[in-house]
């Protein structure tokens, strides 16, 4: 399976468990055919403490003994089945771990290590595709990279419950590398207690600004409501057959329910069968309002008891 593991800390960019230079891999692993993947993981992990790395837990090639949890990317993704096109899969760490102000600081930093990444196996391979998927502040980090890479750089980007602001999102994707690039926006009122708290914590750019998981307003970005029944049904349309959402709070249900880390695979590796443009015509244009998942009456999945039964 082609993977490059890539760190990005105060040191720079370096191959992960490796002292052999990160410029030479990124010249090698440019060789071949398929797409380049980009995987980027968000709070909480640091790939230099094993107990935190993404490394050996999401971005592992089978399950740890210790984390039952974990929900491994690459063979979701395609990597690892021995299909000489399976591409590129590329495994970026950054330091996510301490507060949340110093993890944002670090995702921007992380940024334009990652822009240095995508331009060069852009410059070497510009016949490949090159996609990102994001997990949480992981959409900072991409966020910041498309600041100052040029146009077609990135192809597709998909957001796992992304921990940006709107405007944020908006902004990046109207640069010239984000112009050319879609985006798909994964949300799931599953998440909305981490958005009401990363917007307490974190300043929002402008007055009155909301985390991107309330929707955004472009023409190259769609977004997808995970716990929405109606929008499970359409996407299966698109080869997604994804399980119905199980909880009222989950901040990783973007990459642990059934069958969404398949359909992500489906529409990084064939574009053309998940068209964005198709994908808004049928989702609906607009997203639950927040709280309405953790607050809707539970459903009874047992029948009341009988009238005579009650009463004896």
């Amino acid at each position: 399976m082609p993977i490059l593991r890539l760190n990005a800390g105060p040191e720079g960019l370096r191959l992960h468990g490796s002292p052999a230079s990160a410029r030479s891999a990124l010249a090698t692993a440019a060789c071949g055919t398929g797409p380049m993947i980009i995987m980027v993981h968000g709070f909480k992990y640091d790939p230099d403490a094993v107990r935190f790395s993404p490394h050996t837990s999401i971005f592992a090639h089978a399950k740890h003994p210790d984390r039952d949890g974990d929900v491994q990317w690459l063979r979701h993704l395609g990597f690892g089945a021995g299909n000489p096109d399976e591409g590129l899969a590329v495994a970026f760490g950054w330091r996510a771990r301490g507060n949340l102000w110093r993890a944002v600081r670090s995702a921007h930093a992380a940024g334009r290590h990652i822009a240095e990444v995508i331009a060069d196996l852009h410059r070497r391979a510009p016949q490949r595709p090159i996609h990102v998927i994001t997990h949480s502040m992981g959409s900072e980090i991409i966020f910041e990279a498309l600041q100052t890479l040029p146009a077609h750089s990135v192809q597709r980007i998909i957001t796992l419950t992304g921990a940006s602001y709107a405007s944020r999102a908006q902004q990046a994707m109207t640069t010239a590398a984000g112009h050319t690039a879609e985006l798909i926006n994964i949300t799931s009122r599953e998440n909305d207690l981490f958005d009401f708290a990363f917007e307490r914590l974190i300043p929002a750019p402008h007055p009155k600004d909301r985390a991107m998981s309330a929707g955004l307003t472009l023409s190259n970005a769609v977004t997808v409501q995970l716990d929405c029944l109606r929008t499970l049904s359409l996407l299966a349309g698109f080869g997604g057959h994804i399980a119905p959402p199980q909880r009222r709070v989950c901040h990783w249900s973007g990459y642990t329910r059934p069958g969404v880390m398949r359909f992500y695979a489906h529409a990084l590796r064939r574009p053309d069968a998940v068209p964005l443009e198709a994908l808004r015509l049928v989702l609906p244009a607009t997203t639950a309002p927040r709280w309405s998942r953790i607050f809707a009456r539970p459903t009874l999945s047992l029948p009341l008891p009988s009238a005579h039964k009650t009463a004896s």
